[in-house]
């Protein structure tokens, strides 16, 4: 009984990481209509400029190098539309989703050259967790959660409480139509770039502070996302801060029937199946 609470506990943690990942996937996808297959390396950047920012020669604290960390994605999602995406916005969908895949082996390659391939690791001492209700978790596990309840409660007051927000969902609904009432598409959609980048820059570090950096990480964790979207369905931020809980769990309870070693495989499994039932995500919906 306590290995299922304990798998249940760790789907959940796992779980909240990929709905950060599928909620920022999709906030893209909501507004600009196409797959960003670089959110990935976002992730994977997003973990590895904390982990520079708490190296030498800065030797910041966690909680200080995750500003600059959160500031430097933020400026890599908003300079990956304003060089790359902006002046294809109004070609086909393809064009789009390949330009995406060229940034991020672009940026995967970067990472490598500059990091290396090798697996890296935050430094953290190892702490004895404790135990509740037989399961047993760590201080970062329980940092996982609170910070995922923090930005899904950001995220819900910036949709539903600002006037961005509104801006954001109008834009979502209809761009043309939100042009001519008024709004300023440009700014609503470089405000849904620093939102998506901020989640997957988090999301990176959560992942990292319970695993470890390797500059493979973001593709992976891409896929995960990927999959949540189709589940929670496409465009629905709520539906795929759910898809990603529902992942996680399925991967996690999963190890109690098979190899840990086949985990990944759940959610590439998921992926095809959904894609075989909404092929059409992939080139964006149909005018």
């Amino acid at each position: 009984m306590s290995y299922i609470l304990q798998s249940i506990f760790n789907g959940l943690l796992a779980g909240c990481i990929y709905a950060l990942f599928a909620m920022g996937l999709t906030m893209v996808y909501r507004v600009l209509n196409f797959v960003n297959f670089a959110h990935g390396e976002l992730i994977m950047w997003g973990a590895y400029l904390l982990y520079l920012f708490m190296g030498d020669p800065f030797h910041f604290p966690l909680y200080v190098a995750l500003i600059p960390a959160l500031g430097f994605t933020i400026l890599l999602g908003l300079g990956m539309d304003w060089i790359v995406f902006k002046p294809l916005r109004r070609t086909n969908r393809l064009t789009l989703l390949i330009a995406a895949l060229g940034i991020s082996f672009f940026l995967r390659n970067g990472a490598q050259l500059f990091w290396g391939a090798e697996l890296r690791t935050y430094g953290f001492e190892i702490k004895r967790g404790w135990r509740l209700f037989h399961i047993s978790m760590t201080a970062n596990q329980m940092a996982i959660i609170l910070a995922t309840l923090g930005c899904i409660i950001i995220v819900y007051l910036l949709l539903y409480r600002s006037i961005i927000g509104k801006a954001m969902r109008a834009v979502s609904d209809n761009l043309e139509l939100a042009r001519v009432t008024g709004i300023n598409a440009k700014k609503t959609i470089r405000f849904t770039w620093i939102i998506s980048s901020a989640l997957a820059c988090v999301g990176g570090i959560l992942l990292a502070l319970d695993t470890n950096l390797q500059p493979g990480m973001g593709m992976i964790n891409l896929v995960k996302a990927f999959a949540a979207i189709l589940l929670g369905g496409v465009g629905n931020v709520w539906g795929a801060l759910w898809g990603g809980i529902f992942i996680g769990l399925a991967e996690n309870l999963s190890v109690l029937f098979i190899s840990t070693g086949y985990k990944d495989s759940i959610a590439f499994g998921m992926m095809v199946l959904l894609l075989l039932l909404r092929p059409r995500v992939l080139y964006g919906s149909q005018e």
